[in-house]
């Protein structure tokens, strides 16, 4: 039998040999989207509580009104582009069979995104055993795994964005300008990848004093520079305006402009939560007897200040993937609406991030950041089920104070990435992967 000692030796040993193999990571991947995806049919069909995210049946409603040779915008509340419904069309075959393909479309793309995130890591010399721990951090991360099995589609949106990655570290800068082109226009928020990648495509060399403004432009303005920024223009207009002539101006509100006016006040993580509630009950009385001004409408300038200026500015030549790691977390920390889908935003580079960073190199740092982020988030969850199921008004200061507390301890993460970044400390695993 062993001692509980040995047994639990063993345990650890085979663990780490599972974990050192890429058919058996993989293989777990797969198997708990599976389990996920069967799972959630049964809940479906058993339960009150539905593991289908609502957002699903409108997507799923969008695809059947493109089936029908109709305009996806129809069906309310979808904010999407018509190649999200496009995609989606087998979904609405006749059977029924079908309905849960766009869930697994999303899970395979989880699966996707986390062998990119593997080929980046071993591109930058990591072993594979080594690499691969890491890539588990998304692969076999039960909170991934269920948001996309519940029908989000923030999967397919990831692997556009580290398929991105990979094409400017292969220096694919075509491809590169094609992919960042196609994700904006999927979804807005990528847009503030561009800057970071033209500043990383700077030759590292610094600026010899003495040299002029328009000298210094001049080899600014590189070819490889102009690439990149063309292919990208080009692939979002076309997709703009071919989808505008399609489907004319609700498609230009409802993708792009209802992003800055919108009050989502339900399962929103933000500090901005109860006054976008306020906003919105005063938007529903008779004009003028509401607050004249929204100062909810402000929280873009921090926001873009820090997502698509300074942080690219300050640490995309140091480091191009914790960059895009800071940028997003800055960009939806700051956001006035955020919720658990975002969280897909900024977990698709954390494998990158992780193995020099502050939060490995120093456990207990680590621990209290993780402890800090699910314990803020979880009281927060707390609170909007005693508001949203229990029908008990937990907005002040229940639910105020709790979305503080969350987007403190992300402040506070936010800020040790920044400096790990800055002070160079995942550079070691980066310098042959660094772009050049």
């Amino acid at each position: 039998m062993g001692t509980p000692e040995s047994r639990q030796e063993k345990s650890q040993s085979t663990v780490a040999s599972l974990l050192g193999s890429p058919r058996a990571v993989f293989t777990a991947a797969i198997a708990l989207r599976i389990i996920l995806l069967v799972y959630g049919s049964f809940q479906d069909a058993h339960s009150a509580f539905k593991y289908t995210d609502i957002d699903y049946y409108v997507f799923t409603d969008a695809a059947r009104f493109v089936s029908r040779g109709r305009s996806p915008y129809e069906r309310a509340t979808y904010r999407y582009t018509p190649l999200l419904a496009w995609i989606l069309v087998p979904t609405t075959w006749p059977g029924g069979y079908w309905f849960g393909s766009g869930k697994a479309l999303f899970a395979v793309s989880d699966i996707v995104a986390g062998w990119l995130i593997l080929a980046l890591l071993k591109r930058q010399g990591m072993g594979e055993k080594k690499a691969l721990k890491y890539a588990c951090v998304w692969l076999l991360n039960p909170m991934v795994a269920s948001i996309s099995t519940r029908g989000s589609s923030e999967g397919l949106l990831c692997v556009m964005v580290m398929a991105l990655l990979w094409a400017v570290e292969m220096r694919h800068i075509s491809l590169a300008g094609v992919l960042l082109g196609l994700s904006v226009h999927f979804k807005i928020y990528p847009f503030i990848y561009g800057v970071s990648i033209l500043w990383a495509l700077e030759p590292t060399t610094s600026r010899p004093p003495n040299t002029t403004f328009t000298h210094y432009l001049s080899t600014f303005v590189t070819r490889t520079r102009i690439t990149f920024l063309l292919t990208s223009l080009t692939t979002f207009f076309a997709l703009n305006m071919l989808m505008y002539a399609i489907y004319g101006h609700p498609f230009v509100q409802h993708t792009f402009l209802h992003h800055v006016t919108r009050l989502d006040h339900r399962h929103n993580f933000s500090p901005y939560n109860t006054l976008l509630y306020l906003s919105s009950a005063c938007s529903a009385k008779p004009s003028g007897t509401g607050p004249s001004f929204d100062f909810s409408r402000l929280a873009f300038v921090p926001q873009l200040l820090l997502s698509t200026l300074l942080l690219p500015l300050a640490l995309a030549k140091h480091d191009l993937p914790a960059t895009l790691l800071a940028q997003t977390f800055a960009f939806v920390t700051f956001n006035k609406v955020c919720t658990s889908q975002y969280f897909l935003w900024y977990l698709i580079f954390l494998p990158l991030y992780l193995p020099d960073s502050s939060f490995i190199a120093n456990p207990r740092v680590g621990i209290t950041a993780l402890v800090a982020w699910v314990a803020s988030q979880a009281l927060w969850l707390q609170q909007g089920y005693e508001l949203e199921f229990l029908g008990r008004s937990t907005f002040v200061p229940g639910l105020w104070i709790s979305s503080l507390l969350f987007f403190a301890a992300n402040v506070w993460i936010l800020g040790i990435i920044v400096e790990d970044v800055s002070r160079g400390r995942v550079l070691k695993t980066r310098s042959t992967a660094r772009v050049k």
